[in-house]
């Protein structure tokens, strides 16, 4: 009996980390599924040649938010021709990476809201407004550095990995070593 109840807990301990949040491995095995489920899904069932992503979502979003006050400048913007302004699957995909974070932070006990982060606070201070404005400054940087990549992180990082695309490997090492480059020049070196 005391045999099974160690084995128990030793596979519930794999599920999560030592601080009873998610495990990596059990999280990138999950991924990885989604990953192979999108593929089919979309080539599949859709009938698409994109995989999974989520930059263009954003830029529609902001597309549909126009429209509601500006419908005929919407219809006359080229990108917006192009990329058709519309709730699509990506659409559906961001919101449900919204809710899935949500859920999953919720349920490890992880979830907490704070409006100025310890790291940040450290750093620049308590001020809500100044988080405010470098959250908005480095959303606009990242969405123009995405669609300049022709793609986000997770589209390259995911699908473009699967499909071992040289131009995902060398976006998404840009994206780790310029996120490298800022978060040092921002938040400094830590002392030992």
């Amino acid at each position: 009996m005391a045999f099974n109840s160690r084995k128990k807990e030793e596979v519930r301990m794999k599920c999560k980390t030592e601080d009873g949040g998610w495990s990596p491995y059990l999280a990138g095995a999950m991924v990885g599924l989604l990953a192979i489920a999108s593929v089919y899904a979309t080539t599949q069932w859709m009938g698409k040649s994109n995989y999974l992503g989520a930059s263009t979502t954003f830029v529609r979003a902001a597309g549909l938010l126009e429209r509601t006050v500006a419908p005929d400048r919407v219809a006359a913007n080229q990108y917006f021709t192009k990329e058709k302004v519309r709730v699509d699957w990506q659409f559906m995909l961001v919101l449900g990476i919204f809710l899935g974070a949500l859920i999953s932070s919720a349920t490890d006990k992880s979830l907490k809201l704070e409006s100025v982060p310890p790291t940040w606070e450290k750093r620049f201070g308590p001020s809500i407004g100044k988080r405010a404005v470098g959250a908005f400054l480095g959303g606009i940087v990242a969405m123009v550095g995405a669609r300049m990549a022709d793609g986000c992180p997770s589209g390259h990082g995911l699908s473009g990995m699967m499909q071992l695309s040289v131009s995902s490997f060398v976006a998404l090492a840009m994206f780790f070593i310029v996120g490298v480059l800022v978060a040092a020049l921002v938040y400094g070196r830590r002392s030992s």
